[in-house]
């Protein structure tokens, strides 16, 4: 396996708007990215958690992770787009080396590993019955 230079992006929302604005801005975002040339591999809601020190009267912020690859043209489109937000109150682009990520599970996929769980306990339950 190849270690490919891939970018992540981490941002802040700022805690009063909405779910929907949220899920607006994730698309958004993903949108200008793949518009730019690059591609999207990873796109990840971290939620919202406690600032380490107050931006903008903000003492907390929701978190977003992008992780994203291209020729690195795309990140000063990016960039430029969160610097105009004012949802955006903090943002940060690193160049990572590595394996590149893989995308998070979804609800679809969450649901299919506790249906096999589900069906790996009676099945242990089948065996321990058996050997009784």
């Amino acid at each position: 396996m190849t270690n490919q230079p891939y970018y992540e992006t981490m941002y802040i929302l700022r805690p009063d708007i909405p779910e929907e604005e949220v899920d607006s801005h994730l698309t958004k975002y993903s949108e200008l990215v793949t518009k730019s040339g690059a591609e999207v591999l990873d796109s990840q809601m971290r939620g919202k958690r406690r600032l380490a020190y107050p931006i903008s009267k903000h003492k907390e912020g929701i978190y977003v992770q992008l992780s994203h690859n291209g020729d690195g043209q795309h990140v000063e489109v990016l960039e430029k787009a969160m610097r105009l937000s004012e949802d955006v109150i903090r943002y940060l682009t690193v160049k990572q080396d590595g394996p590149l990520p893989t995308p998070r599970a979804t609800a679809n996929n969450e649901s299919t590993k506790e249906e096999e769980l589900k069906d790996s306990k009676d099945t242990n339950e089948e065996k321990e019955s058996k050997d009784s």
